[in-house]
């Protein structure tokens, strides 16, 4: 009688490594057949009115709520191989399906008015703050230690900040939404700097459940986030597996749907990893973006002027003649040295 030996299964490496093929696989194969149903349905992307000109012939009724596309690749990997007595778990596929839920309204409203204005910015926020506080509170509740944030280049030295965790947390998830949903605004840009700082914050999840790593480089050891490493490694294979049809010239675009869930997702791993302020280096690219986008709205409401041609940043280098792709590579190896940079902190300290 054959005896199949099936310890492998027991290895998050394994699981993790399976989740990212299968997730990859998942989005390449269905992604043609996404985007005939999303063109037969009529699901155009709508062009801001106010933005580049050559958007509105290029990228006018290319098909929109492609994050469907990534939340299905990402989840089914999951499910199969995952072990769900991981709250950790529990909480992230709330977080990428709950912010998903925000980001799918915007998009219908989009398409049914016909316009690139959705779902009231004011609404859209409030949105996004209550489900941020939900998902902190019973994040904190259910781990008072995550209260204990890490300094980066500083050695056993943690700020504890207790209950303030919650409002420290719901920003952090809140602002990362915004910033990557600001992002997505050229072929390929907002899903290749995910799919990197993904990758980052895999590398610190994994050191972060193994007791090994975590004394050796001293860091806080996290239990039970093996879930998480799980979801993560997914979505780096839908990611790319998007991006196959995403790059330049895009087939289909990821919508809000796609953009504020991987977004809030990305704020909840920093959290889990312990690594929140590493955040403002692994998503510089995020960070810049709609860091842009205040600046300029803020020096126009106080002197009229604009500080930037076009915002977000993206924008502004379109207009001064920049290539498109040229933008998108050049964003994304920016972002790869600082993630680098930001993975070297985890034995570089400095204090």
């Amino acid at each position: 009688m054959l005896n199949l030996n099936l310890d492998f299964l027991r290895y998050i490496t394994f699981r993790a490594s399976y989740a990212i093929i299968l997730s990859l696989i998942l989005s390449i194969v269905f992604g043609k057949v996404f985007i005939k149903i999303l063109k037969r349905m009529k699901v155009g992307q709508i062009v801001r009115e106010d933005g580049p000109k050559s958007h509105i012939s290029k990228k006018k009724d290319i098909p929109t709520m492609g994050g469907f596309l990534i939340l299905f690749s990402a989840i089914i990997p999951v499910l199969l191989l995952a072990r769900f007595y991981d709250f950790y778990l529990y909480m992230g596929l709330f977080t990428l399906l709950g912010f998903g839920l925000i980001g799918f309204a915007d998009d219908l409203l989009k398409l049914r008015g016909r316009s690139s204005k959705g779902l009231r910015g004011k609404y859209k926020f409030t949105l996004q703050s209550l489900a941020a506080l939900l998902i902190s509170a019973l994040l904190y509740f259910h781990d008072e230690s995550l209260g204990v944030i890490v300094i980066p280049f500083v050695k056993d030295y943690y700020l504890n900040i207790g209950p303030y965790f919650i409002l420290f947390a719901s920003f952090i998830i809140v602002g990362s939404s915004n910033a990557v949903n600001l992002t997505d605004g050229l072929d390929g840009l907002a899903i290749g700097v995910f799919a990197i700082a993904i990758t980052g914050y895999l590398i610190f999840l994994y050191a972060a459940s193994n007791y090994g790593f975590t004394s050796y480089l001293s860091i806080p050891y996290m239990q039970n986030i093996g879930g998480v490493i799980i979801l993560c490694a997914a979505l780096l294979g839908s990611s790319i597996g998007f991006l196959w049809f995403n790059s330049y010239p895009a087939s289909i675009f990821m919508g809000d749907i796609g953009s504020i869930s991987l977004g809030a997702i990305l704020g909840y791993v920093a959290i889990i990893s312990k690594q929140e302020i590493l955040l403002v280096i692994i998503g510089f690219v995020f960070v810049i973006e709609a860091l842009s986008v205040i600046f300029q709205v803020g020096s126009y409401k106080l002197r009229k002027k604009r500080i930037f041609r076009m915002a977000p940043i993206h924008h502004h280098f379109e207009m001064e003649g920049v290539p498109e792709p040229k933008i998108v590579i050049r964003l994304w190896i920016i972002s790869l040295i600082l993630t680098v940079f930001a993975l070297s902190t985890l034995k570089l300290r400095i204090f």
